[in-house]
């Protein structure tokens, strides 16, 4: 399918490009339009024609790999997308002598660590798919701008937050782990969905059972009194209802400790290992209730293990949630609460 136009990809001082990309065998790429100096574009558009001649790229889901550029003299993280414009593909299997064109869209950034954001880009790519109109004027308006901010809306959001909240994040971090409803007040368009964008990044979605997800949520909507409020209408969040606990308040120094450095992709790494920390604490914990079921002394392992994890607040509504339907772990929860209440 040949292809007029494609958009650009760039921004946050890291480069990109786009090119077309029909999927016969005998295809050509056709460059679309790049901040790549000349020589980086012809080796990257190499590249991406070997991939596409394997047939190893799906439609809408990004790879990130590692590729070795001669400017600048070094291996830098590629994150490539092909995707087919939807209207035009529909058009195409109506009327057999339209072919649709096919887009690769390439972001490069410091390090494979862009796998860090895959999710994201798939997202950003995604919005692209519905953004594109059938109008070549389109591309110049609204398209090549989007794609030019890729870096400052896909990969920083995470970094502004920590820099908006610092101490504070770990209010943020407990509501994100406990699925507290959260307000946000007197921001921004940018503040909002940067703040919403954390939350889903740190939130175990994807990690618990989704029946547990869900049960929680009803939960703590239901505690309609917790809510936590965020206030950005002065230079610094004002927080209402805000919780916290150890566990979150260690984490938020090695976010504030990260801040120096500035990297954003060293963020969204420590909130990984953050998430990572809090299910092998949910799965500890559940494997000492499964114990104390049978075993007293195990019991005594649960409680201890709740006071010293520094996140037992949140840990004991979880497995309350998951052990609802078990009557021996239900009574199991029930004297730890009794025990962490005293």
């Amino acid at each position: 399918g040949s292809l007029r136009r494609s958009p650009r990809a760039a921004g946050g001082g890291d480069g990109g490009a786009a090119a077309q990309a029909p999927s016969s065998e005998d295809f050509s790429l056709t460059l679309l339009d790049t901040n790549l100096p000349p020589e980086a574009e012809t080796e990257l558009r190499s590249f991406i024609a070997k991939r596409l001649s394997k047939g190893a790229l799906f439609d809408g889901m990004g790879n990130v790999v590692s590729v070795g550029l001669s400017v600048p003299e070094c291996k830098v993280g590629c994150y490539y997308c092909r995707f087919q414009h939807e209207n035009l593909l529909e058009m195409a299997t109506l009327e057999s002598d339209i072919s649709a064109p096919e887009y690769v869209v390439c972001f490069l950034g410091g390090s494979e660590k862009e796998d860090t954001f895959r999710l994201e880009l798939d997202k950003y790519i995604q919005s692209l798919k519905m953004s594109l109109d059938l109008e070549q004027k389109s591309l110049e308006t609204s398209v090549n701008p989007y794609l030019r901010s890729w870096f400052e809306d896909a990969v920083c959001p995470i970094q502004r937050v920590v820099q908006l909240f610092q101490e504070k994040l770990t209010s943020l971090l407990h509501a994100a782990l406990s699925y507290t409803p959260v307000e946000v007040k007197n921001a921004d368009e940018r503040t909002e969905k940067d703040i919403s964008r954390f939350l889903a990044a740190a939130s175990l979605q994807g990690l618990v059972q989704e029946g547990t997800m869900t049960s929680l949520c009803i939960a703590m909507t239901e505690e309609q009194h917790k809510t936590m409020i965020i206030d950005c209408g002065g230079p610094q969040p004002q927080l209402h209802n805000a919780g916290s606990n150890r566990f979150c308040e260690d984490w938020m120094q090695a976010f504030v400790n990260g801040a120096e450095g500035g990297n954003p992709f060293l963020f969204r790494q420590i909130l990984e290992n953050f998430k990572l920390k809090a299910i092998q604490d949910i799965n500890n914990l559940k494997r000492f209730i499964r114990q104390a079921e049978m075993n007293h002394y195990a019991l005594f392992k649960c409680y201890m293990f709740l006071k010293n994890c520094g996140s037992g607040d949140i840990l004991l509504k979880i497995v309350k949630v998951e052990h609802a339907e078990m009557p021996e772990a239900r009574n199991v929860v029930t004297v730890l609460e009794e025990f962490m209440r005293e």
